[in-house]
């Protein structure tokens, strides 16, 4: 019988090397792996988690595929936020979080972990709803984000909202319609939000049946047409979770993307240590 590619949301991972908070609230804080082995200095990864922006889904399940890109020799920051279903969630905490996370966390990273290299901007990692989020950061915030690897995401709130995604999930995060609430998806939706200036790899597969690949498909094509450097990678046999699942068969090209991100950013070897 084929393995349920859900089990890698509970899947247990070994446990983070360090939690820093970026801010007040308990869920304003973030997981931090260092990077096995002595190559060169990477950049700080930050997985933001997916969920479909709800209290239920947390950063625990990004654990395996965090721990298995720290295992490559990257750090890595898995970043929480406030969610819907939370008295704080929601429009505008869910995505303002995310914002300051991303700022904060090479320098926290560096402090934490030391011998880590507190000056380059990251790379984010965003799945599903996560992927959105490291959309709006490119989009709001490009001084401090080096490259982004969208894996799944929901790049157009205005169509998810129309194909209701996980039952109301839009409506949730931002408070109605994109007739109730306009301003809220001209400021949160990646559709709204092109061109992006920061390079982007899509990835997504057709089986997905959580967030539709047409999805990733028109946003990346309105976004290179406006000038974005995006590019789509499709995986024709791969689902929602395979993404993230270090055993899965698409994780080999998950990888070599987050590779090809980092590689094609400015060294880091001559920034200086924070401590």
């Amino acid at each position: 019988m084929p393995a349920d590619p859900r089990a890698v949301l509970t899947r247990p991972a070994p446990p983070p090397d360090a939690t820093v908070a970026y801010g007040d609230h308990p869920d304003q804080c973030a997981n931090l792996r260092r990077p096995a082995g002595d190559g060169p200095p990477r950049r700080l990864v930050v997985v933001v988690h997916g969920g479909f922006w709800r209290a239920e889904y947390d950063r625990t399940h990004t654990g395996p595929m965090a721990a298995a890109l720290a295992a490559l020799g990257h750090p890595v920051a898995q970043v929480e936020y406030r969610r819907t279903g939370q008295p704080d969630g929601g429009w505008p905490h869910t995505l303002t979080d995310v914002l300051a996370g991303v700022a904060a966390l090479p320098g926290l990273a560096a402090a934490a972990l030391p011998g880590l290299v507190a000056a380059a901007p990251p790379i984010l990692v965003g799945h599903s709803a996560g992927g959105h989020l490291a959309l709006y950061v490119a989009a709001h915030a490009p001084a401090t984000v080096g490259g982004v690897l969208a894996l799944a995401p929901v790049a157009d709130l205005a169509e998810a909202y129309r194909l209701d995604l996980d039952s109301g999930a839009v409506v949730a995060l931002l408070g109605g319609g994109p007739a109730e609430v306009p301003d809220r998806y001209a400021a949160a939706d990646p559709s709204s939000l092109v061109p992006i200036r920061i390079r982007t790899v899509v990835m997504h597969g057709p089986l997905d049946r959580q967030v539709p690949v047409a999805i990733s498909r028109s946003w990346v094509a309105a976004a290179r047409a406006a000038g974005s450097p995006a590019t789509l990678v499709e995986l024709p046999e791969c689902e929602h979770f395979g993404l993230i699942a270090p055993d899965s068969a698409a994780w080999p090209q998950v990888v070599a993307a987050l590779r090809s991100l980092h590689d094609d950013l400015p060294g880091i070897d001559a920034a200086s240590p924070s401590r």
